[in-house]
């Protein structure tokens, strides 16, 4: 005789209940059912464990605090890494599409920091809250992959990292340890975000070879040697770099452009945020989430051929991503990246694996604090959670109700709805090629949509809600300011961030 697991019997079970009362009942039975999904998917809650993390305390990412929010990094000196990643608004910059040089008032971020022209950068700010859980990709487009993909190593396995300086598929040696020090390379050459238009004028017409350039100037203005000795006119790098590094060695030893990212993504990778209630209902606390955030989850878990929402196919795991790319068809509303005829479209993954599969694809999000990491999708299209699970459910009908007349007339493209209906056409395309590249149609009432935006807030570190519990990742007067150029943040009312 066959014989039967209890994971196996609870599994039974919870399929039973599950299509037997449509997802409702007493908190009893949606908690059995439950419980059946996480042994099944042998889910702990915190996908932290196991993996060797930074702390904030520590000198490193006590330097990279310095460094992320210093405006000396900036080839126009009016931006910084906390321009587009600040910690009170959920580790991005709270808007659709980031806003990096030119602003008219450098210090506001959020809602209200403009540009003349309108935003110049093509995407949505991801979060860097838990950026060192990451372990196969970065950036929306996964423009920087780790070659081995080993799980829990946050791309230091030794296979090596792929960043946008080398072919698709070879591995840049000079990408640094692991994924979050690699893309920690990238903002500081971006024209839009950090590097300006006119910075270093001459540097090379190879783009790695301009990025190099690029790189070597900023590692002598913080240093304060070579041609840029006399760059800032207050320099105390040196003895904070001494410092976090334990070491008495020269500027020009010490201040390079490989310690400055290592810096900087260590104080990413120490932003660490998953205590959540979800976490404490998986260790066993039963009332850790209410009964409508229960039943958002049970349709989060559960596949669309047993009546769920089949969520969990895409975000999956303790980290709620397979960080694997998607065709979604979100609407497409900024200024795009150099795609299509007019350059103003924004093909997505295909622009780095030049596979038609990949068109419109976008890597699937981690949904820890989904909470505070809006506005959603690629281009931070949508403003609500409802919205963006709306699309996920229906993107055809979404796209047909989408407001585009509604949007800032200084973000849209004024292709936008001929460039979404084209992703559109591709999500259809990827459907009837089968495979899991595209979300399916799923029908389901405003009651259950709304559990599962319940559940969804059940995925929130109460400390990224509470600014005095993320002072210790925002610098204050008692911190060193080693430049004089600390970007302090203020929201459109003025006030501190």
């Amino acid at each position: 005789m066959k014989k039967i697991s209890l994971g196996m019997l609870l599994i039974a079970v919870g399929g039973v209940l599950i299509s037997g009362c449509l997802f409702q009942g007493d908190g009893a039975n949606l908690d059995t059912q439950l419980r059946a999904i996480i042994t099944e998917q042998n889910l702990s809650g915190d996908p932290s464990l196991g993996r060797e993390l930074p702390n904030i305390e520590e000198p490193l990412p006590q330097l990279g605090m310095l460094l992320f929010y210093s405006k000396a990094l900036s080839g126009t000196q009016d931006s910084a890494c906390v321009t587009c990643h600040h910690p009170a608004l959920g580790g991005g910059d709270g808007i659709p599409l980031s806003i990096g040089v030119g602003a008219p008032s450098p210090d506001l971020l959020g809602l209200g920091r403009t540009h003349p022209d309108g935003p110049q950068v093509p995407r949505n700010a991801p979060t860097t809250f838990n950026s060192a859980l990451w372990d196969q990709f970065m950036f929306h487009d996964g423009r920087v992959e780790s070659m081995g993909k080993t799980s829990g190593m946050n791309g230091n396995d030794g296979y090596g990292i792929r960043t946008p300086d080398r072919p698709w598929g070879y591995p840049d040696i000079l990408a640094g340890d692991n994924l979050v020090v690699a893309q920690a390379r990238f903002p500081v050459t971006s024209e839009e975000e950090m590097r300006g238009f006119d910075f270093g004028t001459g540097h090379g017409n190879m783009l790695e070879e301009r990025n190099r350039l690029t790189r070597d100037t900023l590692e002598q203005i913080v240093g304060g040697y070579g041609a840029e000795k006399d760059t800032l006119t207050t320099n105390h790098w040196l003895e904070e770099f001494q410092k976090a590094f334990n070491s008495a060695a020269d500027a020009e030893t010490l201040i390079t452009f490989d310690n400055i990212v290592l810096a900087i993504g260590e104080y990413e990778r120490s932003q660490v945020f998953v205590n959540t209630p979800w976490k404490d209902y998986v260790g066993g606390n039963q009332d850790a989430i209410n009964e409508s955030a229960k039943r958002g989850a049970l349709l989060f878990f559960t596949s669309s051929a047993a009546g769920g929402a089949d969520c969990a196919t895409c975000h999956s795991g303790d980290f709620f991503t397979n960080e694997k790319f998607h065709t979604l068809a979100i609407p497409q509303i900024g200024p795009g990246k150099e795609s299509g005829t007019y350059g103003d479209d924004d093909w997505g993954r295909i622009l780095e694996t030049r596979k038609d599969k990949d068109k419109y694809a976008f890597r699937t999000p981690t949904l820890l604090n989904v909470e505070v990491t809006g506005p959603y999708g690629h281009d931070g299209a949508y403003a609500t959670l409802e919205s963006i699970v709306r699309h996920h459910l229906n993107p055809q009908a979404a796209i047909a109700n989408y407001p585009f007349d509604q949007v800032d007339p200084s973000i849209r493209t004024i292709n936008a709805k001929e460039y979404t209906n084209q992703a559109l056409e591709q999500l259809l395309k990827n459907r009837q090629a089968g495979g899991n590249l595209t979300v399916k149609d799923i029908n389901l009432s405003d009651e259950q949509v709304q559990d599962i935006v319940n559940f969804l807030q059940t995925l929130t570190d109460p400390c990224v809600k509470d600014r005095a519990c993320l002072s210790p990742w925002i610098p204050d007067e008692n911190d060193p300011n080693p430049d004089g150029m600390r970007l302090n943040a203020i929201n459109q009312n003025g006030e501190g961030l």
